[in-house]
């Protein structure tokens, strides 16, 4: 997915609102929107928008002097879900479907994105969205590459997230391997995070390498992209992921809630709904 003009207002609001995590330090925030505000004016329209995040982010540790601002606020996301992990099995257990409640609580997770300027009720907001009508729904597709295949390469997005993922992993009847950062870069997840979360008891762990808030093959790792092409079977969450891998040639399944309009029009539907897309997969 290329870049938008409406991105780049976007891009300053990240900008200035991890810059205030980050830092107190006035002058370094205004030396930070100045600079960056330098950067944007070269950025390509055809590069993605997580490829202008990885410049941001970098830009915003060089000059703070903290390459992970978010570090506290993905603790306490962890410790709100997983303290509501025992509920969302109960949810899961109790359902007629136990798969496709099991993607809907992984959709439901998305909300917890601290790089788009909205605010989240965890508790709240998976309870609406249980009951949310799906705008893309390859849910028979889903169901049929899982009937055909028998590995799946699930790339992960925000840290608080991830303790939805795993109950979906948990769910899948195929062995997972889960797909996190190489970086810390907004609130989404790493290694060690994703080991927190209990991940690494329900599948293999590995980074993609990726320095950008979202899988952009071009800065992701061999070993990554060795695993991408030839995984039998693509989930991939997130707005991050989805504004980089869209126009893969390969088969992958989208799961997301459109937060951005601009993502929502790529998409082809409103703002806020839910979305299991599947693309070149055969109907």
């Amino acid at each position: 997915m290329k870049t938008y003009l409406d991105c780049f207002p976007c891009f300053m609001k990240q900008t200035l609102k991890s810059a205030r995590i980050s830092t107190n330090d006035e002058t370094k925030i205004k030396k930070l929107l100045d600079e960056v505000g330098m950067m944007l004016k070269d950025i390509p329209m055809e590069n993605t928008p997580p490829e202008t995040g990885a410049i941001i982010y970098k830009k915003i540790a060089e000059i703070t002097g903290n390459n992970d601002p978010y570090k506290k606020i993905k603790k306490q996301n962890i410790k709100e879900v997983l303290a509501l992990y025992p509920k969302l099995k109960e949810i899961v257990k109790n359902s007629d479907d136990r798969l496709l409640t099991a993607i809907r609580l992984a959709i439901a997770g998305n909300i917890i994105d601290l790089g788009m300027d909205k605010k989240f009720n965890i508790a709240k907001d998976v309870e609406k969205i249980m009951k949310q009508d799906f705008a893309v729904f390859d849910y028979e597709e889903f169901k049929r590459h899982l009937d055909l295949h028998d590995e799946i390469l699930y790339i992960g997005d925000n840290a608080g997230e991830t303790v939805f993922d795993k109950i979906l992993i948990e769910e899948l009847p195929h062995p997972v391997t889960y797909v996190v950062r190489g970086i810390p870069i907004i609130n989404d997840v790493t290694i060690d995070e994703a080991k927190y979360i209990g991940i690494d008891k329900v599948a293999k762990i590995i980074s993609s390498g990726t320095t950008a808030p979202g899988t952009i093959l071009n800065l992701c790792n061999d070993d990554f992209i060795e695993k991408f092409n030839n995984a039998s079977m693509v989930i991939s969450k997130g707005q991050g992921n989805y504004e980089g891998l869209s126009d893969v040639k390969r088969s992958v399944f989208f799961l997301l809630k459109a937060k951005c309009p601009i993502i929502a029009n790529h998409i082809g539907v409103e703002e806020n709904d839910i979305v299991l897309k599947g693309i070149n997969v055969s109907r």
